[in-house]
């Protein structure tokens, strides 16, 4: 049976295995990410600047939809989307969605 002097001998051990393989590897990744940056023409400041060349920027739209129904109380809603509580509530008693139509 190990005890504990033994185990953490070797958690010694591997946690020194694993800095060398660690340096080892970091050599060789940024060696990597040099050749792709100089054969895609990347610099530091597209690093720093944070934004990709190809990202489309999405914003809402100016129009929104068209209202579809009308609550009893002149709530409005496009019929995108959850549900209002409105129209549920007035579903849930048993009236239709359609009821509410514009």
């Amino acid at each position: 049976m190990t005890n504990l002097i033994d185990i953490q001998n070797q958690i010694a051990l591997l946690q020194k295995q694993a800095e060398e393989i660690k340096a080892h590897e970091f050599a060789k990744t940024v060696a990597e990410i040099k050749a792709k940056m100089e054969a895609f023409g990347i610099t530091t400041a597209d690093l720093d600047s944070g934004k990709s060349r190809t990202r489309k920027v999405t914003t809402k739209s100016s129009n929104p939809a068209p209202a579809k129904y009308r609550g009893p109380n002149g709530e409005l809603w496009s019929g995108r989307g959850l549900m209002p509580r409105w129209l549920a509530t007035e579903v849930a008693q048993g009236k239709s969605k359609e009821t509410f139509a514009i």
